[in-house]
């Protein structure tokens, strides 16, 4: 496996643009259409739309790496805007595990880069697993930052153990639905420019 060079360096910052757009798209769009889920769900919706990302990634990219970087620099992200320190961890575990998965499995090639997107998608779950999982300190950084208590209610009103298992059932079904949808778009619109 060939080792990331400048110019590959270069593409993944891009192609982490586009997907952290992605993202901010999807957030948005669920503030107005689920508000106080929105959250919750974020992960899920934005595995169903960004798996067209992740195949240009592994077509223009072809090495080891270039997921874990992605990965890392969108939690990296979420932790210099105010997000829960350990947010970061899922998200850069995860990526190195999509890596791992696509690159050092003998697994067929369509079943590995789906189990590897499915993995990587899990990633976004870092800034929500605190709200059941730490509770108290979470709400202990929400207070250091300034937060009422109006908005720590706010927080957690719809957090529970129902949604937690649906969020993890929606992330696993959502990027499914992401890399049939993904891999659609890419044979349709780019297959013709990969390298």
């Amino acid at each position: 496996m060939k080792k990331l060079k400048v110019q590959d360096l270069i593409s993944v910052g891009v192609y982490t643009a586009i997907y952290f757009l992605t993202i901010s798209i999807c957030l948005l769009v669920l503030k107005f259409t689920i508000p106080g889920f929105h959250n919750l769900f974020i992960p899920a919706v934005s595995a169903m739309f960004s798996g067209v990302i992740y195949l240009l990634v592994l077509q223009r990219i072809p090495r080891m790496g270039a997921i874990t970087i992605m990965g890392s620099v969108v939690a990296l992200f979420f932790l210099m805007t105010g997000h829960f320190p350990l947010a970061i961890v899922p998200g850069v575990l995860c990526s190195l595990l999509a890596d791992v998965i696509q690159y050092k499995t003998n697994l067929s090639v369509k079943v590995r880069t789906l189990a590897s997107y499915i993995v990587f998608s899990y990633g976004l779950m870092g800034p929500l697993l605190p709200l059941w999982f730490m509770k108290n300190a979470y709400v202990a950084s929400l207070k250091a930052r300034g937060k009422g208590q109006a908005y720590i209610q706010a927080v957690f009103e719809h957090v529970s153990t129902s949604v937690f298992i649906a969020s993890l059932i929606t992330v696993f079904f959502g990027a499914i639905f992401g890399f049939y949808l993904g891999s659609y778009l890419y044979n349709k619109h780019f297959q013709r420019t990969s390298r």
